[in-house]
Formats: C-alpha cells, sequence, structure tokens
C-alpha cells in the first residue's frame, strides 16, 4: 500500500529541527499540508522554508507544549491555516542531565514532565476535541527506547517516556471505536544535529555499540516509521509502542 498522505492536514511539535522536522518533511514529501511549531523561531522559519519547497502548504508558530494556552493556540492557528486537522505528532521533547535521584530538584523535575508528559497530553487533548466531533483521527507520540528501559541517572526522562507509553495506550483504547487511531514510536539512539554536537565521538560509539546493529539510527528511519503509522497502511494498528532501536530493547 502506498504511503499517500494527499489530502490530509499534519500538525508536529518540535517540528523545527531534528525528529521532528525530518517527520515533517517525510508528510510533506507524501502529499500532506504540515504545521510545525517550536520554541525557537528561527527553527521554524528555516524549516517552513524546506516544507514549502516540498510543493505543499506550511504554516509555524511558536509554542511552550507545557503550556495550556499556547497549544490551544497553536492548534486553533493550524486549523485557521488548513481548515483542519487529520494528523497530530507529539514530538517536542527534552532530556535530562544524568544525576542519581537522590541529587534531583524540583525544577529538574518539573522542567522534563512539564515537557515530556504534560505537553504530551495537553496536544494529545487538543487533537481529540478536534478529531472526535468528524470521527476520524491520527495521533501519534514519541515515546522511546527508554519507554521500556531503564538506565541509570535518567529517572525523569526515563518516567517520562514510560508515561508516554502508557498514556498512548490508555488513550487508543478509549477512543479505538471513534475512528481515532494512537500509537507511539520507541526510538533508540538517534544521530540528530543535537547529537552529534553535544558529544564527543567516544560517546557516540559508546550509544551506537548499545544497540546489536552496532550503529545509531538516521532521523529519517523515524521519520519512515512515522509516515507509516499517519497512513493508511497501519490502519488496523492503534495503542502500538512501535520499536525502532536497532534491536536495544529485544536484548
Amino acid at each position: 500500500m502506498e504511503l499517500c498522505l494527499k489530502g490530509k492536514n499534519a500538525l508536529v511539535t518540535g517540528g523545527g529541527a531534528g525528529l521532528g522536522l525530518a517527520c515533517a518533511l517525510a508528510f510533506a514529501r507524501a502529499g500532506a499540508n504540515v504545521s510545525i511549531c517550536d520554541v525557537s523561531v528561527e527553527a521554524i522559519d528555516a524549516a517552513l522554508a524546506k516544507i514549502s519547497n516540498e510543493g505543499v502548504k506550511a504554516y509555524g508558530a511558536k509554542c511552550d507544549v507545557s503550556k495550556a494556552d499556547e497549544v490551544a493556540a497553536f492548534f486553533a492557528g493550524t486549523v485557521d491555516a488548513f481548515g483542519d486537522i487529520d494528523i497530530t505528532l507529539n514530538n517536542a521533547g527534552i532530556a535530562s542531565a544524568l544525576r542519581p535521584l537522590g541529587e534531583t530538584t524540583e525544577e529538574d523535575y518539573d522542567r522534563v514532565m512539564g515537557v515530556n508528559l504534560k505537553g504530551t497530553w495537553l496536544c494529545m487533548r487538543e487533537a481529540l476535541r478536534h478529531m472526535e466531533p468528524k470521527g476520524s483521527g491520527v495521533i501519534i507520540n514519541m515515546a522511546s527506547a527508554m519507554s521500556k528501559k531503564s538506565f541509570p541517572g535518567s529517572g525523569f526522562y526515563t518516567t517520562s517516556k514510560h508515561a508516554v507509553a502508557g498514556l498512548t495506550k490508555n488513550t487508543a483504547v478509549e477512543y479505538a471505536d471513534k475512528g481515532i487511531r494512537i500509537n507511539a514510536i520507541c526510538p533508540g539512539n538517534i544521530l540528530t544535529p543535537l547529537l552529534q554536537n553535544s558529544v564527543s565521538d567516544d560517546i557516540r560509539q559508546q550509544l551506537a555499540d548499545g544497540h546489536p546493529m552496532k550503529r545509531l539510527g538516521k532521523p529519517e528511519e523515524i521519520a519512515a516509521c512515522a509516515l507509516f503509522l499517519a497512513s493508511d497502511a497501519s490502519s488496523f494498528m492503534t495503542g502500538a509502542l512501535l520499536a525502532a532501536d536497532g534491536g536495544w530493547t529485544a536484548l
């Protein structure tokens, strides 16, 4: 089945760079109009130029997904621009410094959980409010291999991604008979610009060696998973946690 999104309207949070931009471009190349948000205006402007070059409509807005009013405004702006929302990819997320739980702070907790979990919840809620009346829609959450594993020092990040997995499955069941499919992608370590620029060559190699395939993933490989879940090729899938981690969670 062809992975075609022609005539669809897709919304991607954290779409200014990295995995979000790769997914936004994959949607655009499949024919969808694409709306993105990010916390960086510069990233939004650069991403919109790339999306528009694919011959589809593009819309962007600055948005902190941990703020309910900003999320509502972004979704409303997307509807004003496109008329509807068919696909929502909740990609926006942040990492946390590795630190034993006894050394963490309330600020650490609020920051990570606010974006990764609260942000996903707010965007899912807003998407559902648009999709339920028409009886159709696709929601994709960006979970993580850490939705299924643990790693010392990553308590809040791991907790947030386990929670995203649970929220995905529970909400998928709630809306399974309403024409709305909800799934999540669980990537391993992906060679994004952020990873490329933030860790040494030795650390990157250690991360790669943690996967049985002995390499890092590519943003385009995760985007291919998002395109599959957004398309009718996955029409009988809901509540799934799709692993794309080079075999990491199979260990």
